[in-house]
Formats: C-alpha cells, structure tokens, sequence
C-alpha cells in the first residue's frame, strides 16, 4: 500500500510491560471475575466473548450503540509514549499506525454517511507481553480487540510469524489483520457483537461456534469494506497478498496442519475458501450491507 505522506493515529499507546498473571485475570481481587472466552484471529486470539454478559445478563457495560465505554483500571495510560514518538518507533509500527489512521477516516466517512458518529478504537503497541481492559495480553493470543476498553492490542512480532511460519507476507497482509481488529470495534459500536454474545449464550457450544465463525467472517468482510475505500492506496498485488493472508489462517488449514485433521464443527472462524470469500465480499461492496447477511436473523 502507498500511504506515502499520510498521517499516523493519535490513538496509539504503548503498551506497558508485564501482564497480569495467573492465567489472564486482572489485578486487585483475584483476577477476572468470571473469565473471558478467546477466539483467535487464526493464528493469534481476537477476545469477543465475555462471559460476565452471560451472568449478569444484559449489557451492564455499554458495549454497544451509545458513547460509553468502559475502561479498565489496569488500560491506564499514564506513563506511556505519545502516539506520535510510539509510531515513530520502526517502519512496521508506522504502517500500523498509517493504517489504523485511514480506517477512522474511512469508517467515520460510512458512519457519516448513516447519520451516526465513529468513536475510534485506540491501538496498544507491546513487546511480548502488557495488559488490557480483558486481562493479560502476550504475543502468543496474536493481535486481539478487547471490548471491555475498546483496544486492539498488538505485538507486530505477529507480522513476523504471519510472514515466515505462515507463508503470508506483505504489507497489506498486515493491513488486513489491523482491519479485521477495527471490524470487531466497529461490531461494538453497531451491536452487531451484542447480538452475537447474546445468540450464543442461548446455544449449544457447537451452535455457538457457528455463530462466532459468522462474526469472524463478518470482520473479514468489513476488512474488505475499508480496503475498496482505499483502493488509490492498493499497489498491484495487494489485494493478493490479502487472500493468502486470509487462506492461511482459515481453520481448516490450521487444523490441517497442527493435528493432522479438520474438525469442522469446532471452528471458530470459517475455512480459509470463507474467509477469502468474506474478504472479496467486503471488497466488492465496499460498505456495511454487503456484510450485514452474515449476522442477520439473529
């Protein structure tokens, strides 16, 4: 992509290190009350499931529709760097933050347009490990938005293993996992994942897996929907390198390649011919109703 002299996000952090331990929970009374359920980007874990929703019942933290928001203590920005000396750090965390610039111009653009206003998500740079609004963040979830602070936490490390391990490199591969992050804030910000969380605490396991594979492949598209905006920025090529991004990181590959085996019923985020489908979609449309059948009817 050629973003050339665009402007970076002002909503960038770094994150500060050491995470929470004892197995993610949060700090000061034991950790996360009731837990969170992770499903993965793939090769790394996006947090969209939180079961306090399921006890409580309702949306007790405005996770959706208005302006609330709700932040944890531990998504404290005191001593971090400004966005603009994090952004300044290396050429992948500019790019990241180039990106991240042009999805809030794009979606406030879409959001604009429906006669609503887009909040953006902040975006927290870390090196192996820090916290979040959901708990402890380490490299090994991958990059992951957390709806409790509305952050997309990330280590770009993942662009490496995304790279190397996995086969999918190119910047646009790694606009892609940026933009499937900002897909789930902007599920928030509708009460698309509202809906999702609900449908799912109503369902077998099985059954909430196929809806959380709705969700995901859902994001893939709204991925897509910010890069046909953008397409003055694609380079020939890019959106290659976007599909096998996507083709990489479809369950049934990984499946295929950790165990030996596809366990459809267990995936959680569609099979790599979906995701490059759920791609394509968002890039031919190029606005919400050309995503909006993959959560309908719920």
């Amino acid at each position: 992509m050629q973003f050339g002299g665009r402007r970076t996000s002002s909503n960038v952090e770094q994150g500060e290190s050491g995470g929470v331990g004892g197995g993610g929970g949060l700090g000061g009374g034991g950790g996360m009350l009731f837990g969170l359920v992770f499903s993965r980007f793939g090769i790394g874990g996006v947090i969209v499931l939180v079961l306090i929703l399921f006890v409580l019942g309702g949306n007790p933290l405005g996770l959706s529709g208005g302006s609330e928001q709700a932040v944890s203590p531990q998504a404290s920005t005191e001593g971090r760097k400004d966005a603009a000396n994090v952004c300044a750090t290396d050429p992948t965390i500019r790019f990241s933050c180039q990106v991240l610039a042009s999805t809030e111009d794009r979606w406030s653009e879409l959001f604009t347009q429906a006669g609503s206003r887009y909040e953006p998500p902040r975006m927290v740079v870390y090196d192996r490990n820090t916290r979040s609004g959901c708990g402890s963040a380490q490299s090994a979830m991958g990059p992951f938005y957390c709806p409790l602070d509305r952050g997309i936490y990330l280590d770009p490390d993942f662009f490496r293993e995304l790279a190397q391990r996995h086969a999918a490199p190119g910047d646009f591969a790694q606009a892609y996992v940026i933009a499937h992050e900002v897909g789930h804030h902007v599920q928030t910000l509708t009460g698309i994942a509202d809906t999702v969380r609900n449908a799912q605490s109503r369902v077998s396991e099985a059954e909430g897996n196929a809806l959380q594979v709705r969700m995901e492949l859902q994001a893939d598209c709204l991925a897509g929907v910010w890069a046909a905006r953008e397409r003055t920025a694609m380079e020939p090529g890019d959106l290659g390198e976007g599909m096998n991004a996507a083709g990489a990181i479809g369950d049934d590959t990984l499946q295929r390649a950790g165990q030996g085996h596809v366990v459809p019923e267990s995936f959680t985020h569609g099979s790599s011919a979906q995701r490059q489908e759920a791609l394509m979609r968002g890039w031919r449309g190029g606005n919400l109703a050309a995503c909006e059948s993959y959560t309908a009817r719920l």
